[in-house]
């Protein structure tokens, strides 16, 4: 039998600005770090290497922030080393995330020179207004710019991250936006409805009053024609919020809903690996300072980067893989769920199956159980009642 696949996070947490509606673990105005803070990436994978020893890595992920911004001689050198610690399948996908505005086309030849296949552009929207709403500090005509840069800089495999249900977007500002990103041809295309994040700026606006609130209602419709839309378009509907082309799903986002191990790397990645869930520190200075402690030591005992380590059990690993199978519109393959767990999953969770299915959010085709339309509004309604049971203290 083929390996897993096998998915490393590259985290790059600097930005020119701080979105109003973002809560990654990203920073304005620590440019200056970002020399050591590539070195330290470097050093962290390489206390890693052994430990993987034997796996194929299928995908490298490059998120943020906006890994952009870092020269594109340092991401060659983060990726060459990469691809020299680790076993690295000549066909990978290598991604970057990239904002309009941080894109040329000899900056994207450099890139796709030195092995990146793949590109995922932030535009959000094409409506100017909506992108000062959200902070954004870049201009449709910009992001029009940085596909036209990503196709002359050799890139073929594009793409298009957009959010719908912002504060006062209508139906047909809505459909307008998503024109304009068909018109440009992506290969893939992410569509999120806005979420307010506790914490963050947009959410205090909101509380107080100084903004309005999504409307839920009108992001369920919003979505409904988006799904038409998108099928018109000969997209396939994969996941609850991406779309592609034959042949171009996103193969790293992919290793994390059919629940396969990843590495991730670099301030507040997360990893899933060897049986243990664990993410870094936040701060990038701090991450760089830990990780040269680990370094210089060979990881023994002073690996203190890592935090929130937790051991995954059987039963917290199966509920995991089924609510993250949900979200993949094909579903859960019972019968190999089943084989993979090594359980039943209607004994483990007939109730929860019953209940959803009650309501019309769960159904079963063919040995496949999946969300129904309904159950995609509602997703949140169903992964709730298939949590594992919290531990008795």
């Amino acid at each position: 039998m083929p390996a897993d696949p096998f998915g490393i996070y590259v985290h790059i947490p600097f930005c020119t600005a701080k979105c109003g509606y973002c809560d990654f673990n990203s920073y304005a105005g620590h440019d200056h770090l970002i020399p050591s803070y590539g070195e330290a990436l470097l050093a962290e994978a390489s206390l890693w290497s052994r430990a993987a020893g034997g796996r194929t890595v299928t995908s490298i992920f490059f998120g943020g922030g906006t890994p952009s911004l870092t020269p594109a001689q340092e991401m060659r050198q983060i990726l060459d080393g990469l691809r020299a610690m680790f076993e690295v399948a000549t066909d990978a996908e290598v991604s970057l995330e990239a904002n309009p505005g941080s894109l040329g086309p000899e900056y994207l030849r450099e890139l796709r020179a030195a092995g990146f296949n793949r590109l995922s552009i932030g535009v959000q929207s094409f409506d100017d207004a909506e992108l000062k709403s959200l902070d954004r500090i870049h201009s449709a005509a910009d992001a029009e710019a940085a596909v036209a840069a990503a196709r002359a800089g050799g890139f073929e495999d594009l793409n298009l991250d957009l959010i719908y249900g912002l504060p006062g977007q209508t139906m047909a500002r809505w459909r307008e936006n998503l024109e304009r990103a068909l018109a440009l041809e992506p290969e893939h295309l992410s569509l999120y409805a806005l979420t307010i994040e506790e914490g963050t700026p947009l959410a205090r606006d909101i509380a107080r009053g100084r903004a309005e609130a999504p409307d839920g209602d009108l992001q369920a419709d919003l979505y409904e024609w988006t799904q038409e839309r998108m099928a018109e378009a000969g997209f396939e509907h994969y996941e609850t919020s991406n779309w592609a082309r034959p042949g171009h799903r996103c193969r790293h986002n992919l290793v994390y809903w059919k629940h396969h191990e990843y590495l991730g790397l670099g301030a507040g990645a997360h990893s899933y690996f060897n049986g243990v869930r664990f993410s870094t520190v936040l701060l990038p200075n701090r991450y760089v300072e830990l990780v040269q402690e680990a370094a210089a030591t060979e990881g023994a005992r002073t690996m203190r980067h890592l935090v929130n380590v937790e051991p995954i059990t059987a039963e917290v690993a199966a509920s995991d893989a089924l609510i993250l199978g949900l979200r993949l519109i094909e579903g859960v393959d019972v019968d190999a769920f089943n084989q993979r767990f090594g359980v039943d999953i209607d004994g483990r969770f007939g109730a929860a199956f019953r209940e959803c299915a009650e309501y019309g959010l769960i159904e079963r085709v063919e040995g496949w159980l999946r969300l129904t339309e309904r159950g995609r509004l509602l997703s949140n309604d169903v992964f709730a009642r298939l949590l594992p049971e919290p531990a008795s203290v």
